[in-house]
């Protein structure tokens, strides 16, 4: 390629459109939308890798002209929101089954601001969630997506992207996965949370001066934490499962 052939008009949309790729994608994927993560840092880091990868680009198979280059926008957009969303479904497992156990514990009043999402979320949520966050660092998933990018592009073309059927159907049923895996995570805690409130309520039937709330609560919330650390593990191999399936649906697309 001739330096010439670099600044011409194909090649500058053609980066443009690799850029709202690279920028889509770091604004909807788990790890790269990360709050904490400033929005020029992120800005930044879809320029480099608009670079990086601006060798291996296709040739563009769009028309230059203004309606054209707005709707391949458009289509770089929805194609990286839609990337994001389904991983930020997967992701998601986690918070709901977080938000179950924080339920059960006592602790659903007990939030703070989550440096993932930005919004209130229980104390057990946003500890599953950092420690995910960590998973999926170990686990390379920012190396998954960047060379999903790269498969994309030999795919999917800059701008010509579209929104199937199979991806709606997948986003419906992820979304309903989502509540039944979220609910299996929380279920040993949730179902030993139940057991000791009917053991509780009998103690409360034999014992009147049984105190629930200086004895009972107590007690169900250090059993609900014994029982979270010997899921840990578990909790997260189902996670990096979900993760998984997700990436495999991925390749779908193309």
């Amino acid at each position: 390629m001739a330096w010439t052939e670099v600044f011409s008009d194909t090649y500058i949309v053609g980066f443009i459109l690799l850029f709202f790729r690279f920028a889509a994608l770091f604004m909807a994927v788990p790890i790269f939308s990360h709050q904490s993560i400033p929005i020029t840092l992120r800005a930044a880091m879809a320029f480099f890798f608009a670079i990086v990868f601006y060798s291996s680009m296709p040739p563009l198979a769009i028309t230059i002209t203004a309606p054209s280059i707005v709707m391949a926008i458009l289509s770089e957009l929805f194609f990286g929101l839609a990337i994001g969303v389904m991983l930020q479904i997967a992701f998601n497992v986690i918070t709901f089954a977080g938000g179950q156990i924080s339920f059960m514990m006592g602790f659903s009043m007990a939030s703070a601001i989550d440096p993932q999402s930005g919004v209130s979320m229980p104390i057990i949520s946003q500890f599953l969630s950092l420690m995910a966050l960590m998973v999926l660092f170990v686990i390379d998933m920012h190396h998954w997506i960047l060379l999903f990018v790269d498969s994309s592009l030999q795919h999917i073309p800059l701008g010509g992207f579209l929104m199937s059927e199979n991806l709606f159907n997948y986003i419906i049923k992820a979304t309903s996965n989502m509540f039944m895996v979220g609910f299996m995570i929380a279920f040993p805690i949730i179902a030993l949370s139940l057991l000791a409130d009917v053991i509780f309520g009998m103690l409360m039937k034999t014992m009147p001066q049984f105190n629930l709330l200086v004895i009972g609560f107590p007690i169900k919330i250090m059993v609900s934490f014994v029982v979270l650390i010997a899921t840990f593990s578990a909790t997260m191999l189902i996670l990096k499962t979900q993760m998984q399936d997700a990436f495999n649906f991925l390749e779908m697309l193309f």
